[in-house]
């Protein structure tokens, strides 16, 4: 079967040049966009139960985008104002970039990893005097305590935000030829808001390796898998599976 609709579960890309809306184009297929899951934050009483007194530590932790959003909310909320010492150590560029939202990069003590949690290691482990705070969701990957755990320094994690399921009841009636998933989380969502899914026609699109085996013990089939060495991004796999799928008669 042709491809000629594909549903993301991810918000719509905010840039005009995304690679998705050049896949659209190129290959005439419609693209729809709709978070599975959505985050919420903790409000700060709810923190104070964690035992997280904000004063206490001088270096953050910072994994993602909504964990700069959140310790930044939060710090607010308890009107604690982040003093000009604290250090930042950001997951990745990315992350680092977006800390610009809140605060003068230029003035800052901020040290980057490359991209995975392990890169950010030996930064975290050179400062081993300061006192550490991981801002996190309820949704943390084993792999991180397990590191700071390893580096035998102060830290403490804390829950600032959760993952929530969204309502999809409205795509009850809907079909599309490719489903595309990025975490464990949108599949459970897929099954909470549609209990009886069956795959049959439909393929599905994932990116990474606990994706693929969250798909996997649901008794569902991977039909396109991302990140290879021959297609490292989700829209590049995409393209190639609809090119060779759509010649086909």
């Amino acid at each position: 079967m042709k491809v000629k609709t594909i549903l993301v579960s991810q918000p719509e890309p905010k840039i005009e040049n995304s690679p998705y809306f050049d896949l659209q184009e190129k290959q005439k297929v419609k693209i729809d966009f709709r978070p599975f899951i959505h985050v919420e934050g903790v409000d700060a009483k709810e923190i104070r139960q964690q035992k997280v007194d904000l004063t206490k530590y001088t270096a953050i932790i910072l994994t993602s985008r909504n964990a700069v959003d959140h310790f930044f909310r939060v710090a607010e909320e308890m009107r604690f104002k982040v003093p000009d010492t604290m250090k930042y150590f950001c997951q990745s560029e990315a992350v680092a970039y977006y800390l610009q939202k809140y605060v003068v990069y230029r003035k800052r003590k901020i040290y980057v990893g490359k991209r995975t949690f392990a890169d950010l290691s030996p930064l975290i482990k050179k400062y081993k005097g300061e006192n550490f705070l991981l801002p996190t969701t309820d949704k943390l990957k084993p792999e991180v305590p397990e590191t700071m755990n390893s580096l035998n320094v102060d830290w403490k994690e804390a829950v600032f935000y959760r993952t929530v399921i969204s309502d999809l009841s409205d795509l009850a009636d809907v079909y599309y030829d490719i489903l595309v998933f990025f975490s464990p989380s949108g599949i459970d969502s897929l099954f909470h808001n549609f209990p009886d899914f069956k795959q049959n026609d439909t393929r599905i699109a994932v990116f990474g390796n606990t994706t693929i085996k969250a798909v996997e013990s649901r008794g569902l089939r991977v039909d396109i898998a991302a990140p290879t060495p021959e297609t490292p991004s989700m829209t590049m796999a995409l393209e190639k599976y609809i090119i060779e799928n759509n010649k086909k008669k």
